[in-house]
């Protein structure tokens, strides 16, 4: 590594996950640094909430480990935001971030009025939850999730249900983040927005990493105009080459996530906190909230 390349703010290698004879991840591996927005796609059960709560610390892989350095005592590593953040409609949003700001240390009201700047609430702190509407909510979420100014910022999904205009605002929110240094890991369906705002996408497919690249190098490797397009591609690619296996080799005594499974979404508003470190023998999250 040069002087001048980033630092690596989180690493994952050989994640393995099942769940009873269905394979959901198979030897996955990706490494992000600080100031990169690392965007994973895939078909719905593909694996990608999954994988998300793994690299979070949220749950432990049956193998293979992660890693996020630690930080300063009192510094949040991981900030987290599921599928559908839930959140008390009649608190405002100013003290909902309150409330998430007492379960880290060295928070205080200040910075939860400069989170509410950052995320683009501030005009809306004092209003209730339950008169937001989805995508200022969801802009809360992101809010919650970067209070502490953790260093690895991961995102299920946040463009879900939200109208192209919103999607944009969300990701230009996240590529400021990545600009002031944060490493961000998202899991999108919004691919013309991956393909604006990341530096780096990975194709999650069949429980691995079909390609991977950044957007300019997967519209080049694939000879298409578009992220959509690199995407279809792919992933016909890949179901292609699994039909090949399994009638050369035979069917695999395990299903794999992707073909008739349906991945379940994390519905619920958790946190993971400082000094990740995950293996499958040995799995610890210190200070979760």
């Amino acid at each position: 590594m040069s002087e001048d390349a980033p630092a690596t703010a989180l690493r994952a290698q050989a994640i393995d996950q099942s769940f009873g004879d269905v394979d959901v991840l198979s030897g996955v591996s990706l490494s992000v640094a600080r100031g990169e927005v690392a965007a994973i796609v895939g078909p719905n059960g593909s694996g990608k909430s999954t994988l998300l709560h793994i690299l979070a610390g949220i749950a432990a892989p049956d193998g293979g480990s992660v890693a996020v350095p630690r930080e300063a005592a009192g510094a949040r590593s991981v900030g987290y935001l599921p599928q559908r953040p839930a959140f008390r409609d009649g608190f405002s949003a100013r003290d909902t971030l309150g409330f998430y700001a007492q379960l880290l240390d060295g928070v205080d009201d200040e910075d939860v009025a400069a989170t509410l700047d950052r995320v683009g609430l501030g005009g809306v702190a004092d209003r209730s939850v339950g008169s937001l509407s989805g995508g200022m909510t969801r802009l809360l979420g992101l809010g919650q999730a970067v209070l502490g100014e953790p260093s690895v910022l991961i995102l299920d999904e946040p463009g879900s249900g939200l109208d192209p205009a919103m999607v944009e605002r969300l990701f230009g929110v996240v590529g400021d983040l990545a600009a002031d240094g944060t490493a961000v890991v998202v899991a999108s369906h919004e691919l013309p927005a991956v393909e604006t705002h990341a530096d780096t996408v990975y194709v999650l497919d069949a429980g691995d990493f079909a390609a991977s690249g950044s957007p300019a190098e997967l519209l080049t490797e694939t000879d298409t105009d578009s992220l959509s397009e690199a995407f279809l591609r792919i992933v016909r690619a890949q179901v292609g080459e699994s039909t090949v296996r399994a009638g050369v080799g035979g069917r695999s005594s395990k299903k794999t996530a992707g073909a008739d499974t349906a991945e379940t979404d994390d519905t619920a508003e958790t946190d993971a906190d400082d000094g990740v470190e995950t293996d499958a023998d040995d799995s610890e999250v210190n200070g979760g909230e």
